[in-house]
């Protein structure tokens, strides 16, 4: 099968400044994948070189099978870009230059007809007032008439750099419900994003940068699972967290205490039953338990690394 996204060794220099340090990645057809990182590891340098408005200094790419930088317009077309910086003429309402965008990208497939009534809908969906002048739009405006233009011509592929920077929670809810949408009927995403909830709700696999060099490739689930899962138990009386470290399936336990009761914390990277079964010993109150979210394990990650 010939991936969506095929990057191998992948480097580039900005002078003296070192961006990328031979990154490998791979995103399958029909997948959302979530690049995440700190600001300056590189996720933007590398999704500009994806779509060839940057040239790497060394490395191979491949995009849908061809090479950026050979692919043309017949590539281009494929593809649906929302860059991080995002720059619109405003010279234009938000029609005129929705209209110019089905000029130059709408494919074979999607005519002009459909991609002009494919963004309307859009808009209608992220509540984009067509009417409106681009110089007066706020930033969160810019940025929805910016994924209607990624998204108008249903491309093959959508690299999106920050998508949902500047959108309010409902319009992040119904960007994440159209990002599934394009992976259901087998397209791919990838998208990079600093706001990792959305990651964790839209991605089937997620990789992270640090320092221009990819550190982790997993599935999302995978990740979250890395940490296991944390247990509360409050129990009557002061209990001392020291004989719970060390029992099989325990990472670390800590104690506090609240007036005659102990809040005993328990993060597991196995099963809980040697736990339970020591804290059975004593009048057990209330038992809760959480596993970490993505944000969580991405920290814990670095902190690792770090």
């Amino acid at each position: 099968m010939t991936a969506a996204v095929e990057i191998s060794d992948l480097h580039k220099q900005y002078g003296s400044r070192v961006a990328l340090r031979g990154i490998d990645v791979r995103v399958d057809p029909g997948t959302v994948v979530g690049f995440v990182g700190p600001n300056g590891a590189g996720k933007t340098t590398t999704m500009r070189i994806l779509v060839d408005v940057l040239r790497p200094t060394s490395g191979q790419v491949r995009v849908l099978g061809e090479d950026p930088r050979t692919g043309g317009a017949r590539l281009r077309s494929r593809i649906g870009y929302l860059p991080g910086e995002l720059r619109l003429d405003g010279r234009h309402d938000v029609a005129s230059l929705l209209d110019h965008y089905v000029e130059i990208s709408h494919t074979a497939s999607v005519s002009r007809h459909d991609a002009r009534a494919a963004w309307r809908t859009l808009a209608e969906r992220l509540g984009v007032d067509p009417t409106r002048r681009v110089r007066g739009l706020s930033k969160g405006n810019k940025q929805k008439v910016g994924l209607v233009q990624a998204f108008v011509h249903r491309p093959d592929l959508l690299v999106l750099d920050e998508p949902t920077s500047g959108l309010d929670p409902l319009v992040q809810a119904e960007f994440l419900t159209m990002v599934r949408e394009v992976r259901d009927e087998g397209r791919t995403v990838f998208l990079s994003s600093h706001v990792l909830s959305e990651i964790e709700q839209a991605a089937d696999s997620v990789v992270v940068l640090r320092e221009g060099r990819v550190v982790l490739t997993s599935a999302v689930e995978a990740v979250r699972a890395s940490l296991g899962q944390r247990v509360h138990l409050t129990l009557a009386g002061h209990v001392a967290a020291a004989p719970f470290v060390g029992l099989d399936g325990v990472r670390s336990a800590t104690a506090t205490h609240d007036g005659a009761d102990t809040r005993l914390t328990l993060d597991l990277d196995g099963t809980p039953d040697a736990a339970l079964r020591l804290a059975t010993t004593h009048t057990v109150l209330a038992v809760d338990a959480e596993r970490p979210d993505l944000e969580s394990a991405v920290m814990s990650f670095y902190t690792q690394e770090s």
